[in-house]
């Protein structure tokens, strides 16, 4: 299929049909709209990479995400794709796992394509990956945290200040013997960041943290159930848990529930991220808005104003108490 058989359908020169295709020119809606239903019915495509070859730009923005299984990233997808919405931005996706060395090749391919711009979750990232954004010359965003020194611009929270936040809101509800629970992984820097955080609000309130576990692997219900468990049989005189995730924190809840514990009385417990799955649970789960669906939007609408910056976005999480924690 040519864009020769486009014209013909539609009755127009080939020219006509590229300027449709391109948005480009003075067209008449009577006609454009011609063009785009000969090009339907026909089932063509135009071939992007020969446009690109006289722009040294396609229309797509890369987005480096560290997993699509993690609930936390869908809702920065959804924002992104709102604010690429009615634009001819397109959003591509690419997975590290986690794993920096995987995240520099997935950055490495995806800026051989020239993309219109590149947005990278995190800031923690290899030297070659940071000198491979550093010279794209096009916008590129770093989201989620604003904790370190980005390439360019960024878009994000602070996970230091959330975890001293959290540290506040607990010690303020008068709780004092509490328990860490969170993922050993130290790929995973914006918990990491987030403990330090929560290590240190304690410590400014002269409270030293009770006790703590970590898991290997994913996060989940049975993971938070296993480590909820095997800390209180250690430590039985915790009155408050934190989590890295509502996703353990969920299990913990249905274990002290289970047990037949007075929550939030007896004892208190906190995730993060505030995910809407969860709302059925028997009780709400306290825990921090990261507002991962605007971080997605902002840093989209500046791919779409396509303007080199080095701004940094700093948003303020939110935290939710729910039901499992003492009123102040």
């Amino acid at each position: 299929m040519t864009l020769r058989d486009v014209a013909d359908a539609a009755s127009v020169s080939e020219m006509t049909v590229s300027r449709v295709l391109r948005n480009r020119g003075d067209v008449s809606d009577k006609t454009r709209e011609r063009v785009f239903e000969a090009a339907r019915t026909l089932g063509y495509v135009p071939n992007k990479i020969a446009g690109a070859l006289a722009s040294n730009r396609v229309n797509l923005v890369g987005v480096v995400i560290p997993s699509l299984s993690n609930m936390v990233f869908p809702d920065v997808l959804h924002g992104i794709g709102e604010a690429l919405e009615g634009t001819e931005l397109q959003p591509v996706v690419g997975t590290s796992q986690y794993d920096l060395q995987q995240e520099e090749k997935v950055i490495y391919e995806m800026l051989s394509w020239r993309p219109s711009g590149l947005i990278v979750a995190g800031l923690e990232h290899t030297d070659a990956a940071r000198a491979m954004m550093r010279n794209a010359c096009v916008p590129v965003v770093e989201v989620m945290d604003v904790d370190g020194d980005p390439v360019a611009a960024a878009v994000g929270i602070s996970h230091e200040a959330a975890g001293r936040a959290m540290a506040a809101e607990i010690v303020a509800r008068g709780y004092k013997n509490i328990g860490y629970l969170g993922s050993s992984s130290i790929a995973d820097a914006r918990a990491q960041k987030r403990y330090r955080g929560f290590e240190a609000g304690l410590a400014e309130a002269g409270i030293t943290l009770a006790d703590s576990i970590f898991y290997d692997g994913t996060s989940g219900f049975g993971t938070g159930r296993k480590m909820t468990q095997a800390l209180l049989e250690r430590t039985p005189t915790l009155d408050f848990l934190y989590y890295n995730t509502d996703m353990n924190a969920a299990g913990g809840l249905l274990y002290c529930m289970e047990k037949g514990m007075d929550i939030p009385n007896e004892i208190g417990l906190a995730g993060f991220n505030s995910f809407e799955v969860l709302d059925g649970l028997p009780m709400r789960i306290a825990t921090m808005d990261s507002q991962r669906e605007t971080i997605g939007r902002r840093a989209a609408e500046l791919m779409v104003a396509n303007e080199l910056t080095d701004e940094v976005m700093r948003l303020e999480p939110e935290f939710l108490p729910g039901d499992t924690v003492r009123s102040r």
